[in-house]
Parts: C-alpha cells; structure tokens; sequence
C-alpha cells in the first residue's frame, strides 16, 4: 500500500520505498488461486531487479531492501503486510495463516523510518494490503478471502481522517486485482464484469466524483501512481508485450511519465505490480 501523503494536494509524494528479495521458495511454495506454470526463478528475479532499479535510480527513491527469508514463500509481496498514510502505519494481520511471520521484518524497518506504528492484534481480525485502495481522499476495502470487515474496522479506526467504504471482492483475491489509482482523481479498472461492479459500488459509496481509465485486461489495472518533484505524473504500468491493448490505454495519458514494468513471473502466483513495494512520504527528516 501506497504511503502517498495525506490529501488530493500531495497525493503520489513518495521518499521511501520497502521491499524485500525475493526467496526461492516461492516457485513451489507461494500460495496461488489457481494451478498453472511453475515461476522461472531466474526471469522473476530480473523482473523484480528491474523494478527496483526503476523506484531506486530512474526514479530517486530511498528504497530499503529486506533480505529474502526460504521460510516465507510469499514474503516478497509486502504490500499484503503494511498499510502506510502519512506518518502512520498500520500493520496488518494477512488473510492466510502461513503469511503472518511476514510482519515482524516489515515492523522493524518501519519503526526504524520513525512511523507512528498501529498492529493489528485483534484475533478475529484480517486485512491484506492487497485489499486497501486509497483515494487520496478516503478508504476503500474490498472484502475478501484475505480480508474481513474487522479487519476494514481497524483499519477505519486506524486512520479516522478518512472515511472508509468497503466493496465486495468475489472473484479475485484482492480488490486491487483489477483496479489502483493511475493519478489524483483517477481510478484505473478493468473491464471484467467483476471489476465493473466494484466500480459501481464505490462510486455510490463515495461522496466525490472519480474518473476511471478502464482497461482491457483486469491485471493491467493494477499500476503505480507517482508524483515525482523533479518527474511530474509517474505512472508504473504493465508493460505491452503482456498486455498490449490496455498499454495503448495507458499511452493516452500524455501528461504522465509512463513506465512499462514486466510482472510475468510474479503474476503465476497472483503478484501484481503495487505488491512488491510499501511506498512511504516522509515529510520530515529522519
């Protein structure tokens, strides 16, 4: 989840991002939705090295690695495990049981960026990154496999300057399956009947008028909005030769930097593009 600051204004500031490498673990133990191809280790990882090269060198950002651990198979998608807004960061409790570890390393690298850190202790309680999309202006949460209305709650508690709506997630894992932000007041949604109605639902929950950019193909409309200082609009985006139909959407958007990023391996065991990354905006120095 995007730590992007606090309100429209500021809305893609970015100074810090987390990640963490990637174990070999995942090609056979990474939880997925569906059986398919085994994840080519090698390909995954220089995908995931170009990706960080992009927040790290094209890009400017202060990024902070976490070292890959065998025992964690999924422990590269840290959005799941971190809710940043601001100067707050709610640590999440995963949907699945095999994922909770995951917490403790992002725990520390957050308290050493002088976060104000919230855990989510609550037993009956569970929330997946994945499942969080904010606005700039409010919450949404899709409630899913990973995600449940206490965990939404606590989250809503969590950050009480922002209202907090939640949309029923059925046929993918999360809500940012198939939707993110592609700039301050845009939504980017695919085109599937699933994603039409999640769509549909936060526009009616919501007191404010977003516009969509929708796309092709579901996993497309997973991206990574920037406000660079020294860039302007960024926008991270999959890149042609996986999707090409819904790349030509994205070139629509002259006044954005847009950056194709390959996510093929990643996508065999349901990564997206904002799940490798916890974006945090410091406003003052550490």
């Amino acid at each position: 989840m995007a730590g992007l600051g606090g309100g429209p204004a500021a809305f893609g500031r970015c100074t810090h991002a987390v990640v963490r490498s990637l174990p070999e673990s995942l090609c056979r133990q990474a939880l997925r939705s569906a059986a398919g191809p085994e994840v080519d280790f090698a390909r995954a990882e220089r995908e995931y090295q170009l990706y960080v090269g992009v927040l790290r060198g094209k890009l400017g950002l202060q990024v902070l690695e976490l070292p890959a651990d065998e025992s964690l198979p999924d422990s590269v998608f840290v959005e799941d495990v971190a809710v940043v807004c601001e100067e707050t960061a709610l640590l999440a409790r995963p949907g699945a049981p095999s994922r909770r570890k995951e917490v403790e390393a992002m725990k520390r690298v957050l308290e050493s960026l002088n976060l104000n850190i919230v855990e989510m202790v609550d037993e009956n309680a569970t929330l997946d990154g994945g499942d969080v999309l904010f606005t700039g202006r409010e919450f949404f949460v899709g409630l899913s496999r990973r995600t449940n209305q206490r965990g939404a709650e606590i989250l809503a508690d969590t950050f009480k300057d922002y209202a907090v709506s939640t949309v029923p997630v059925h046929d993918s894992l999360h809500l940012k399956s198939f939707c993110s932000m592609a700039g301050p007041n845009l939504i980017a949604i695919g085109s599937s009947e699933a994603a039409q109605k999640a769509l549909k639902t936060m526009q009616q929950m919501s007191d404010h008028r977003y516009d969509k950019l929708t796309v092709p193909d579901d996993a497309a409309a997973n991206c990574i909005y920037l406000n660079i200082p020294s860039k302007g609009h960024v926008l991270l985006h999959r890149a042609p030769e996986e999707y090409p139909e819904s790349a030509k959407v994205f070139e629509k958007l002259k006044d954005h930097m847009l950056i194709p990023i390959a996510n093929t391996e990643l996508e065999k065991v349901d990564g997206s593009l904002t799940c490798c990354s916890v974006l945090i905006n410091k406003s003052s120095e550490l």
